[in-house]
């Protein structure tokens, strides 16, 4: 009997590593759900992803993947993202939690509640919506499951930067958050492992040289042991081998995509 692709959702999907995420599972062969708020935040301050990237990200390869536009703060938005998934493909096997925003250029004891909330909200409730919809389809999945939950890190969580205290914080919950999972999802079949890019080229990337006043993004380049940025589809790549199901063995870790920067 032919095997049937692979489904995944994907969060964050309209560009930047979650778009790179979205082509390296579809060019695989998998079926997506691309999936991204498509709207700007006032406690943002630089342009985020719009319907039209999600579009662009999504149209080269047809029915094969969908946009479902929904904001991961939203629970409602990521079940309505999984009952796609599993409406149209049949179920689901992965799913990337990729969404994420950037904020800060304060030290520590002048960042306002604002710049704490919509972090909090957003790269780590937004994580916990995902998990709260897509680990019960993953679990729905018939034995032997080979189901996987990848959150995007950071190096963040590992290293702190200056004036960007409340980003640590959060991304270092998102980690706490994976290892937790792991340990719920013992013998299940189901695995949950987070990636740590370091500095990726991507529109986050740019709001962060704003918040430090730099002019080029290139400077950030020096504090990798490869000196210089990563590309979003080499974080990508390593997501798509933990989606696969030989990537088995690995649960409760921390991926290090980060050109050596936290080595």
């Amino acid at each position: 009997m032919e095997e049937q692709p692979r489904v995944a959702v994907v969060t964050g999907a309209a560009r930047g590593i979650g778009a790179a995420v979205v082509r390296r599972l579809a060019g695989s062969g998998w079926r997506v759900i691309a999936v991204d708020a498509c709207a700007d935040d006032a406690a943002v301050g630089y342009s985020l992803g719009t319907r039209a990237d999600l579009d662009a990200v999504c149209s080269p390869y047809g029915d094969a993947v969908r946009a479902v536009v929904a904001d991961v703060r939203d629970l409602a938005g990521m079940h309505r993202a999984v009952t796609t998934a599993e409406d149209s493909f049949g179920g689901l096997d992965a799913a990337v939690a990729a969404a994420a925003v950037i904020a800060g250029g304060h030290d520590a004891w002048d960042t306002d509640e604002q710049t704490w909330r919509v972090l909090l909200d957003v790269d780590v409730l937004g994580v916990a919506n995902l998990v709260r919809a897509a680990v019960p389809a993953l679990l729905r999945r018939p034995e032997p499951r080979t189901g996987r939950f990848v959150a995007i890190a950071s190096a963040a969580a590992h290293h702190g930067l200056w004036r960007l205290s409340a980003y640590n914080a959060a991304k270092h919950a998102v980690v706490g958050l994976i290892l937790g999972l792991a340990a719920d999802l013992r013998g299940s079949g189901v695995t949950a492992t987070a990636v740590s890019p370091g500095s990726t080229r991507t529109a986050m990337l740019e709001a962060a040289a704003s918040l430090y006043g730099l002019d080029d993004v290139e400077e950030f380049a020096r504090h990798q042991l490869t000196e210089r940025l990563l590309d979003p589809d080499e974080v990508a790549a390593p997501v798509g081998w933990l989606c696969s199901a030989e990537s088995a063995a690995v649960t409760g870790s921390v991926l290090h995509t980060d050109g050596g920067f936290t080595g």
